[in-house]
């Protein structure tokens, strides 16, 4: 069976193997030698064989078509995903260069902050929390601790160390709202970049899909292609033999004619034949008739078939 044909298609198109046995064929010798009534059996027989063989050849000529029709259509179908798949690409590189440039852009933003934040040293020593729980600390232990005056005063002095750096450190706070605002435009840039990744993610999955379906398509109109040129290598052998039993049949029409003509003409030498005969037969019976013979109705008739009466 040929490839990707079904045997209902291969049953409808015929493509079973050509029988060799019903081919018929003819020699010179037979041209030669066997009777007209032989050659009249034998033309019908050509023709007969080379009407099937065409119609085999044209079934098969109509599947190839068929397929060479699938095959375009499938090539088409790869073509469009393939469009799909440059135009997805296309967009792909335009969202990755938009969430490079706000990538680069959120973090020269990042970059701001943290400089405005050394500025303000705002990362240095402890923060407002640690030092307010550091200070509470401090108090809770004064309160509740039996301490010696030393002690007590060197206690207070860290409690008023801490006090003082908890003091400066909000007011530099107080000073921040320049980096907060710096800070929610990188996040802000940040995030919008976020976005364009997650086009850049889910148009090139759309692109690989294409991409898959398109190599799919034509892998199927590769399959399809070779499975026409099959069809079209039993077409070319079915109207190779229509073609022989063709010629061989019109070699027999040929020859009947000739010995159609043969016959004719061997015909028409008896037919002057016998009119030269019967030409001499009523000059004679003529000359009898003249010699004052007497002539039988027969021989009247005769002389006067001849024109001589």
């Amino acid at each position: 069976m040929v490839a990707q044909v079904s045997d209902r298609l291969e049953e409808k198109y015929d493509l079973e193997p050509i029988k060799e046995q019903n081919n018929v064929s003819v020699s010179e010798d037979d041209l030669e030698n066997d009777s007209k009534g032989q050659l009249i059996k034998l033309a019908g027989k050509l023709r007969d064989r080379r009407n099937d063989l065409n119609q085999k050849a044209s079934r098969r000529a109509t599947l190839r078509d068929e397929l060479n029709a699938k095959t375009r259509e499938k090539v088409d179908e790869a073509q469009e995903h393939r469009e799909d798949r440059d135009r997805l690409n296309d967009e792909v590189q335009e969202h990755k260069e938009k969430r490079n440039e706000l990538n680069a852009k959120a973090n020269e933003l990042f970059d701001e902050v943290d400089d405005k934040k050394q500025e303000l040293e705002l990362d240095d020593g402890d923060s407002v929390d640690e030092l307010k729980s550091e200070i509470e600390d401090l108090e809770f232990k004064q309160q509740t601790e039996v301490l010696d005056p030393d002690d007590e005063r060197e206690l207070i002095e860290k409690i008023d160390d801490k006090r003082e750096k908890l003091r400066e450190k909000k007011e530099k706070l107080e000073d921040t709202e320049d980096i907060d605002e710096l800070r929610e435009e990188a996040e802000r840039v940040r995030e919008e970049a976020s976005e364009h990744h997650e086009k850049v993610t889910q148009l090139a999955d759309e692109a690989q899909e294409h991409h898959n379906q398109m190599i799919e398509a034509y892998r199927a109109a590769d399959e399809i292609r070779d499975t026409a040129d099959e069809v079209h290598e039993l077409f070319v052998k079915a109207q190779e033999l229509a073609d022989r039993h063709h010629e061989d049949f019109v070699r027999v029409q040929k020859r009947l004619r000739e010995l159609d003509k043969k016959e004719e003409k061997e015909r028409r030498t008896e037919r002057e034949k016998e009119k030269e005969e019967a030409k001499q037969e009523a000059e004679e019976i003529y000359q009898k008739f003249k010699d004052g013979e007497t002539l039988e109705t027969e021989d009247l008739m005769k002389l006067q078939k001849a024109g001589l009466l």
